[in-house]
């Protein structure tokens, strides 16, 4: 039987890792814990956050409501009262689209690239 190597995921993550992450400040993390209800992370004995990887899922659509479709503190408590997982299927969309932008950005500059180095490949 052929050795099957195991991927590890974690279970938890710090605060740290969460707004390392998403490039904010710890702060914030907390600030959005006490103005929305979904997201509440375990806490440690000894009271350190741990986030798991479905509160970090709602990290990315609050982020993605506040930070990148504008949307104040309220609205964005009521979209997700509302639409919460319509949301989530749009914004993995989103996501899917935007990673095949930038392949398609890179490729075209590598394309680019290889047409000014050899000058026959572009005739």
């Amino acid at each position: 039987m052929p050795y099957k190597e195991r991927s590890i995921e974690k279970q938890y993550f710090t605060i740290g890792e969460v707004a390392a992450q998403f490039k904010v400040a710890e702060s914030l993390v907390r600030f959005w814990e006490t103005e929305f209800e979904e997201l509440r992370p375990r806490r440690s004995k000894k009271g350190n956050r741990l986030y798991t990887p479905q509160d970090i899922e709602v990290f990315r659509t609050i982020y993605h409501l506040v930070k990148e479709r504008g949307y104040t503190i309220p609205g964005a408590r009521d979209m997700l009262k509302q639409k919460g997982p319509q949301l989530k299927e749009k914004i993995d969309v989103v996501q899917s689209l935007e990673k095949v932008r930038a392949f398609l950005v890179s490729l075209k500059k590598e394309v680019e690239a290889a047409g000014k180095a050899d000058p026959d490949i572009a005739e």
